[in-house]
Formats: structure tokens, sequence, C-alpha cells
């Protein structure tokens, strides 16, 4: 699988952007540029995909294929110094829409990830990623402030999606972590919010994904996702892990990347060593 050549190639790579199609803060090519310019070997656009509601930070169904079309011309412009992948983060909505669906299934995208943005309340979809005082705010009127309920929620969605299939990455499994601890601290480790996590990654580990360490948030509040609590026991188990960088301006398509792909070689080794170590008692 290419996907893994990438990711075990090197470290100049990032599948994970957003630009001018959705939420990101500029245009396509000045994100090849930064990328030829920083040396990356290989980078992937993946817009946050179309969703059968009004959303501002979502790529609306008719701008697919200028979209498309913008990373063919892209290619043609870069194509002797860079690879460059068209792939969308396409949001588990429900079984109606997700991931594994007919529209997105039959696009012409190099990969596919799949994201948690949205859960379910009694007034339709909310978004509860983005700023802190967003999600405060949507506590209260969507949820009364239940945030297990969200929490819960979260996961459920998150265990749909892998059910429902149909992508090869999953993108920051964990990402209401952040959110919740700023609502409720302390709320990461309690007991009923790391079992849905160690039954998320017990399905992970199944269906063979390629997870995502996702570095956008690391130099502004030290969070990395999934967290590094969680990464030995994807590393044992084998899994595949892609370091990107989330980035929504050029400047940041490398932010964080180097130290967190450096520090999960680590854990690696350390994990060989006492491997081997063990079987040598």
């Amino acid at each position: 699988m290419y996907l893994l050549k990438i990711i075990n190639s090197g470290s100049r790579y990032n599948l994970h952007s957003h630009t001018q199609f959705c939420d990101g803060h500029a245009e396509m090519e000045e994100f090849v540029v930064e990328a030829v310019g920083r040396g990356f070997t290989d980078y992937g656009f993946s817009p946050h995909s179309p969703i059968p509601f009004a959303s501002s930070c979502n790529m609306a169904l008719d701008d697919v294929p200028r979209y498309l079309a913008e990373v063919d011309r892209l290619r043609g412009k870069y194509g002797d110094r860079i690879r460059l992948y068209a792939s969308m983060e396409i949001d588990y909505i429900s079984s109606e829409w997700n991931a594994s669906t007919d529209y997105f299934a039959t696009l012409p995208l190099d990969y596919r990830i799949s994201s948690v943005h949205f859960v379910p309340s009694d007034d339709g979809y909310v978004d509860i990623d983005g700023r802190f005082e967003n999600f405060r705010k949507k506590m209260a009127v969507y949820f009364h402030n239940d945030i297990r309920h969200v929490v819960r929620l979260f996961y459920q969605q998150s265990m749909a999606m892998v059910e429902a299939g149909g992508f090869d990455i999953i993108g920051h499994f964990d990402k209401i972590g952040h959110n919740a601890s700023l609502f409720s601290e302390g709320i990461e480790d309690e007991p009923f919010y790391r079992s849905l996590v160690d039954d998320l990654v017990s399905l992970i580990i199944e269906r063979g994904l390629i997870v995502e360490i996702n570095t956008k948030a690391l130099s502004r509040s030290g969070r990395l996702f999934p967290a590094r609590r969680y990464w030995e026991r994807l590393a044992r188990a084998g899994v595949a892990v892609a370091v990107n960088s989330d980035a929504h301006e050029p400047s940041l398509i490398d932010s964080g990347r180097d130290v967190t792909l450096a520090e999960y070689k680590v854990l690696l080794q350390n994990i060989e060593y006492n491997t081997l170590t063990d079987n040598t008692k």
C-alpha cells in the first residue's frame, strides 16, 4: 500500500491539510510552494468533506470538481518536485452519510481520512470541535451541560464510523478530550472515558486502519491527538502511524511534526529493546 510506503520512507510528508475549499486560510498553490521549499516529498490535500447541512467549515458539494481539477493542475506544474495527493477528511454523520456511502466511495481520491466533528442533538447535528469558548456555549444550548453524554456521543459516532469503513486513515480519534477536559478537568482519567477510548482502539486495531497523530495543537496547547497515553498500545499492535500537521495555513505544514516523529521513534525503539531483552531472559 503506497500510504505505508510514504509514512515509512521518511519524515517529509504531510497528508492532512485544509485550504480555500473549506476552512483553510490560503490557496492550495501556496501550500505546495511552502512544501517544496521545505523539502517535502509527498503532500496531501484533505478538505473537510461536503455534508448534508450547512457548515462554514466544510467544502460545498459544487466545489468538489473544481478542487479535483486544481489538484491535477498543481500536479502538472509541480510534479517534478513533489508528489501531490487528492484526499478528503470525510465527516462521519450517520449511516447515510460517511466515507463508505456511494458518493465518497466513487470519488477519484488517492486516500480517505475520516473523522468525527459533529454529534447528534435534539436540534440536529452540532459541531463539537473548534475553540473551547464555542464548545462551552453549545454545551449549554444543546446538551444541558452534560459533558459525559457528549463524550459518549463522540465515541459512539467514532465506533460507528470505523464499523462503516470506507477510509484509510482515522483522524485525531480522541479530539473530544481537549474540550472535554477544559469543561471538566480530569475527565480523561475517569474509568468511563478510558473505557470508551480502549474500545475504539480495539476496533481500530481489528480493522487495520492507519492512525493519524495530529500535531496541530502541539505548539498552542501541548496536545497531540491521540494523546501519548495511547501510543504504546498502538505501537505494540503494529498499527501504522501517520504524523500530520492538519495545517490550515502554509507556515504550519510542518508544525510539531519533527519532535513528534522523533518521540514516536524512541517509543518504537524502546519497545523493540524491551522485547529483545525479555526474549533473552
